[in-house]
């Protein structure tokens, strides 16, 4: 499948494959989180409630819907050349009433049900989050000098899975450390390569991303994969049993984005980028059998 290179057509964006619908929905986030902040759980035992699952599962889909909310908002449709970004532009009004629909659920759960030391704990993630909205969408949007996008989401992204997790004063903290850790690195990179493969897409969106603020070394963000999946490796080597269950799905996880990247000029961007996504989802080979039980 080729890779778009010019705005969508019509009948494209209104009719798109049906295995980007968790793309276009932000769902693919959300997924991933909740998957490495059960694994995280389990190597720091804890035993996570509903409530911290939904909430986080809730506050991740409304950072990444703001986000593309945002970005439809701004952007010409002449320029658009993405499928999630059609959507938040074309169902602007309606997936604002969704998003506020959310949030009410999402604080509201927070308030009856989180203690309140794990809504203190949200809270404090809640300014970066923001800050980083305001910052890289409005206010330092086109500017090479900002910090890497993609750093700021794997960092975020990682706080938002450890937040609950962290809280509990019964956590193992040290044996959190090591998933914690290689989800930032798996996630930094999972963005690195799109910002590759979606180079020209940043470019007519009017969008600094990693690829532009590297240049002629932006080739080295290929290399990603095997540093994190040697990282992998030395982890399961140097800790103890529950540290070795996450260092075999970052692992794993690392290889298949490798291989991603390898077939991404011959598959096209848009499905290496749904692939990408999905690599990040290893830990549910561990963790359905447990949960069906």
């Amino acid at each position: 499948m080729a890779s778009l290179s010019v705005p969508l057509h019509p009948a494209s964006a209104n009719n798109p494959r049906w295995w980007l619908w968790p793309t276009i929905l932000s769902l693919d986030a959300p997924a991933v989180a909740l998957a490495w902040q059960e694994l995280l759980a389990r190597s720091a035992s804890v035993s996570l409630h509903p409530a911290e699952r939904l909430v986080l599962g809730g506050s991740v889909w409304l950072a990444y819907a703001a986000d593309r909310w945002i970005e439809g908002w701004r952007l010409d449709p002449e320029s658009i050349k993405t499928h999630r970004h059609s959507f938040y532009q074309r169902f602007r009004w309606p997936l604002a009433a969704v998003w506020a629909l959310v949030l009410a659920a999402d604080v509201g759960l927070s308030l009856s049900r989180l203690p309140t030391r794990e809504i203190w704990a949200g809270l404090l993630l809640l300014g970066p989050v923001a800050g980083y909205l305001l910052s890289h969408q409005l206010v330092h949007r086109e500017s090479r000098l900002r910090p890497p996008k993609e750093a700021c989401v794997a960092v975020l992204l990682a706080g938002g899975v450890g937040v609950f997790v962290l809280s509990r004063p019964e956590a193992d903290s040290v044996g959190a450390a090591v998933p914690l850790v290689l989800f930032v690195v798996l996630a930094f990179t999972n963005c690195a390569l799109i910002s590759i493969w979606e180079h020209e897409v940043d470019q007519s969106h009017g969008q600094t991303s990693l690829s532009f603020q590297l240049g002629r070394a932006s080739g080295l963000i290929r290399s990603l994969p095997l540093l994190a999946l040697a990282l992998a490796c030395v982890a399961w080597a140097a800790t103890g049993t529950p540290g070795r269950a996450a260092a075999q799905c970052a692992a794993a996880s690392a290889a298949l984005l490798g291989l991603v990247d390898y077939a991404e000029h011959r598959i096209g961007r848009v499905p290496a980028r749904v692939l990408a996504d999905t690599a990040l989802l290893t830990p549910l080979v561990l963790l359905i059998p447990g949960l069906l039980k």
